[in-house]
This record gives structure tokens, sequence and C-alpha cells, in this order.
């Protein structure tokens, strides 16, 4: 009996190595396979549906969803976009726009990128170690996933976009904020 409750009591820390370990490999098969001449769009494309399916086993209410107060949390993704695309702005000189094909594959991404990193690993990790190791590793792990497709010098805005939208996941139990924040932002770079 007791090896069952220690079996038990240490399930959702393995349960959150292992998720974390496939969300990294998820985000370093997406990277590399888009680096490869024609396959941008498509391995965003795959690789965010690939992200969505991490959360097969949990429900709308674990991963911050849900259609209650969603005019306050699509105002709160508007909000959290301009916070995100404030140091872009700053230094914008005008560029080209995505192409519809990108477009969708942005999106896809960057629903794929919040459902397994502020959904299912953020409430893994909060059912683990609380809102610190929730919010902390959540966004250790988004930035370590990032560092693959960005240069190092970008590392520490990726690690402040998932600071802030951790902790409008913890604040707010909230993740459709976060989804819209993240779209928006992506669209808009």
């Amino acid at each position: 009996m007791y090896w069952l409750a220690a079996h038990t009591a240490t399930a959702p820390w393995r349960r959150a190595l292992w998720l974390a370990l496939l969300v990294l490999a998820l985000e370093a098969v997406r990277t590399l396979a888009g680096r490869g001449p024609g396959w941008a769009s498509v391995s965003l494309l795959v690789g965010g549906l690939a992200l969505c399916l991490t959360a097969v086993r949990s429900t709308p209410a674990a991963l911050g969803l849900g259609w209650d107060r969603l005019p306050e949390r699509l105002l709160g993704g508007l909000g959290l976009a301009v916070v995100l695309l404030l140091p872009a702005a700053a230094r914008w000189g005008g560029g080209p726009t995505l192409g519809p094909e990108l477009a969708l594959a942005a999106i896809a991404v960057s629903v794929g990128e919040e459902i397994a990193f502020r959904g299912v690993l953020f409430s893994t990790l909060l059912e683990v170690g609380g809102p610190a190791l929730a919010v902390l590793g959540s966004t250790a792990l988004w930035t370590l996933a990032h560092a693959l497709a960005h240069p190092p010098q970008f590392l520490p805005a990726v690690a402040g976009a998932g600071l802030l939208l951790s902790l409008w996941r913890w604040a707010c139990r909230d993740l459709v904020g976060p989804v819209v924040g993240h779209v928006l932002a992506d669209l808009a770079l």
C-alpha cells in the first residue's frame, strides 16, 4: 500500500516531465523542419496542430478556456497584443505583411503554443507545484523552446512575453486572452 501511495504522489511530476519533453521535442522538430526550402508554412501549420493535440485529455476548464466572461477575455487579449507589440512598434520601420498561407500557419502555431505552454503545461505544473512553478516553469520552457528559432539576443524578449502571458493565465485563470494576444502579435510581426 505504501508503494501505491508513493507512486501516485509522483505521477503528476512524471506527467509534467514527459509533457515538457514532448512539447520541447515538437517545437524543435517544427523549427528544424521549417528551415527546409518551402517548408516554413507547412511546419508551422503541422507543428501548431501537433501542439494542440497535447490537450486531448484536458478539459476546457483546466486549460483556462470557456465562454464565460468572453467579451472581457477578448478585450484582455487585445490589451496583451498591444503590450507584446510595443517594443516592435517602437523600432518598426515598415515592412512586408504576411501572405494568407503564412498568416494561417502563424495562427495555427500561436494557438498551438498557447494551448501547449499556457494551457496543458501550465495546468500540469500548477497541479504539481502551485502558481510559482506554473508561471516560471511554463515561461522557462517557452523560452527554451524558442532558443532554436531565435537569436540569443532576442530570447529576453521571448521570456518577457512568456512571463506576461503566464501571469495573465494565472491571475485571470484565462487562456483566451493569451491566445488572442499571441495570434495578433504574431500576425502583426
